[in-house]
Order: C-alpha cells, then structure tokens, then sequence
C-alpha cells in the first residue's frame, strides 16, 4: 500500500506539475492581494468611510472584468499556439502590471492597473491545467489538478504575511518578483504531446464563438460556469466583505478582511486536497462535488448565524467556508475534460474565469441591495440565487472522471 502511494506520487510530482502549481501561487498571491491591501491602500490615496466600499467594488471588479476579457485571449491563444505560450505570456503581462501598482497615486490609475492584471491572471489557471490533463494518465489527471489548486491557493497566505509586515506597495512589488523568477523555471517545461498529436489536424482550434453557436457545447458551457458561481460568491462577497458583515452581525473584536482572506483560503487548500482526493477515491467527480457543495451550503447558512460571535468564532467559520468550497480543482477537472483537445484550454481558461469574474454581477447586486435591505439581507439573496443555479447546473452535469481526452470537438 504504501509503495503504491509512493509510485503515485512519483508519477504526479512532475516538474511540469510542480512549476505550475508554484505558477498558481503566484497568481492566486496577485489576485487576492487587493483584497488584503484595499483598506490600507485606499485609505493612503484620501479615500475614507464609504468611498473605500464604494471604490473597493469598483477596482476589484475592473480587476474582474479583466480577467474575463483575458480568458478568452489567452484561451484562444492556447489552442491556437500552444499551452506553453499563454504561460508564458501571461505571467509577463500581470507581473508588470503589479510592480506599476506599486507606484499609483490616484484611484483611477489603481484601477486601470488592477484591469491589466486581471487580463494578464487570466492565463494562468486554464492552461497550466490543461497542460497537466493533458500530460497524466486519466487515472491520475486528477491528483495533479489537485497538487496545482491546492498549493495554489496557499498564494493568500503569503500575500496576507508579505501585507502585514511590509508597506502595501511593497506587497505589489514583491509579486512583480515572484512572477519573474518562475518565468526561468518555465524554460524548462515541455509543450502537452496530445496538443502537439493534433496541431496538424485540419480542424479549427480555439472557436470561442463555437461554444455560443453549437448547441451541445453552448450547454455544456453554461453549466460548467453555473456549478463554480457559489465559490466566487463566497469569497467576493462573504470573505472579502468581511468587516462590513461582522459589523452586521456585532462581531466582538476586529475582523479584517486580509486575515478573513487567510483563513478562507488555508481552508481552501484543505477543501481542494479533499474534495480531489475523494472524487479519485469514489472514481466520481459529480459525487464528490455534489458531496462538498451540500456542505458548502451549510456552512453559508451557519455563517449568517454568528450575531455576537468573537471574532475568533468568526474566523473559524470562515475557515469552514473555505473548506467546503473546496471544490475549484474538482470545477476546473471537470470543466478540461468535457471538451476536446482542439478547444480544452480555451474552455478550462474562461470557464474559471467567467466565474471570477461573477464577481462583477454579484457584488454590484450586494452593493445595490445593501442600500435598501441592508448587508445580511443582501448577501442572503445574492447567495440563494448563485447556489440555486448552481445546483440545478451539477444536477445536469455528465461525470467525467473516466473520459478520454484524447479527441477532437467536431
């Protein structure tokens, strides 16, 4: 038995796996690190009181809107030239982008910067695990999605250190590091041999279009975005809005969002280590999902339970959030094998990122129905609708856990 873990692991600890999940680090480090900073670094360009809420919405979701335009890019990009080319590519774009969000002085700047490296965050995720399903045998493309969303979202961790020991601007300047340092372990990566198996096929590559006009697909897609909507809604709203949700439910002690940050994603990690595993153990992704997702619901309801909580309660339901939404390995899985080869990556890269940037219509519906029914309400309703649709989606959802990815979409 335990040699049998040992060869696993051997076979999924390949350095195509290892530098990607260092590559998802840093990208979840850039994504969520407005998130850490946004009170500090608002309240140092003269914003105060309602406008930090106010213009925290608006920059996160100019970051969000980015990401969706760059999900379909470098998607394209991926099935078009290559995985290798967007991970490249990306990572080059965001990291700039970073180290030029250390030297804004206005909020508007902020939030052009926090666009562009939106577009270039977009790239990382979609085909750093195309590549790996691409790579493992289908026995094991799921343990190595698992290592890459799991020590991925460990990004967080270090963006809420590096925030609470250094200035923020440092914060940005230390990620812009990071992103060019992996660029040298990137040499050394190989292109997927099933995308270089087909590139001469006389089929066309990266229709993002197609996914619209085909019917089959169109619904397949829709359904893979709807299953991921409650993560984002969980995170976006719940977690990032933290402080204003503990001041509604007369939390005792300071809640910030950095550390709520922290929290949700360790338990994140833990959920993505789980959920991966069990979906191999049940020979299930749907099982698993649907199995993480009851619990994530749970977990949500109890969360609007805690009037009066200390804030280290506070926490630790945060942390429970983060572990039964735990699933985005298992979303992303399934997401990159229901499509073929010919328009996996485009597929596996705005997939996720649509449902980031869900972000945009959920917390714009948060801010507009906070002014009239007030914080929990609001974020009550936005979240029966984003489960609710999501539920119906995994319902109709095909397992995948056994597919083949070795075809083409004709």
């Amino acid at each position: 038995m335990v040699d049998s873990r040992l060869s696993i692991v051997r076979q999924v600890l390949i350095l195509p796996v290892i530098v990607i999940a260092m590559g998802y680090f840093v990208d979840i480090y850039d994504l969520i690190l407005f998130g850490v900073v946004r009170v500090a670094s608002l309240q140092e360009l003269g914003l105060s009181g309602d406008a930090v809420t106010s213009w925290g919405s608006i920059i996160l979701n100019m970051q969000m809107g980015g990401m969706l335009i760059g999900g379909i890019l470098w998607g394209i990009l991926g099935d078009k030239r290559g995985r290798l080319s967007v991970l490249f590519a990306s990572i080059i774009l965001y990291s700039l982008a970073n180290l030029l969000n250390a030297f804004v002085t206005n909020v508007e700047q902020y939030a052009l910067l926090r666009f562009i490296a939106g577009i270039g965050l977009a790239g990382e995720l979609g085909a750093g695990v195309t590549l790996v399903a691409e790579i493992l045998p289908k026995n094991l493309r799921g343990y190595g999605i698992m290592t890459i969303a799991s020590f991925g979202v460990l990004g967080v961790v270090a963006a809420d250190l590096v925030a609470e020991h250094f200035a923020w601007r440092n914060a940005y300047i230390f990620g812009a590091v990071l992103g060019f340092l992996l660029l040298v372990l990137r040499f050394r990566v190989s292109e997927s041999g099933m995308f270089k198996h087909h590139v001469s096929d006389d089929v066309k590559r990266g229709d993002f279009f197609a996914l619209f006009t085909h019917k089959r697909l169109f619904i397949k897609y829709i359904k893979a975005i709807a299953i991921g909507v409650p993560l984002w809604y969980v995170v976006g709203v719940l977690v990032m809005f933290s402080p204003e949700f503990a001041k509604a439910l007369a939390i005792t002690g300071e809640v910030t969002a950095g550390k709520a940050l922290m929290y949700c994603y360790i338990g994140l990690a833990f959920g993505d280590l789980g959920s991966g595993y069990l979906s191999q153990i049940m020979k299930s992704r749907k099982k698993a999902f649907s199995l993480f997702m009851a619990f994530s619901l749970a977990s949500v309801l109890y969360y609007y339970t805690l009037q009066g909580a200390s804030a280290e309660q506070f926490y630790i339901v945060v942390f429970a959030l983060g572990v039964f939404c735990g699933y985005w390995a298992l979303f992303i899985t399934m997401a990159a094998e229901q499509f073929g080869t010919n328009i996996r990556a485009t597929v596996a890269t705005t997939v996720p990122n649509f449902v980031r940037g869900a972000v945009v219509p959920i917390t714009s519906s948060f801010i507009i129905l906070k002014g009239s029914v007030g914080v929990l309400y609001a974020g009550a309703i936005v979240g029966a609708v984003s489960f609710t649709l999501a539920i119906i989606a995994l319902v109709l959802t095909h397992d995948t856990f056994h597919k083949d990815l070795d075809y083409i979409e004709v």
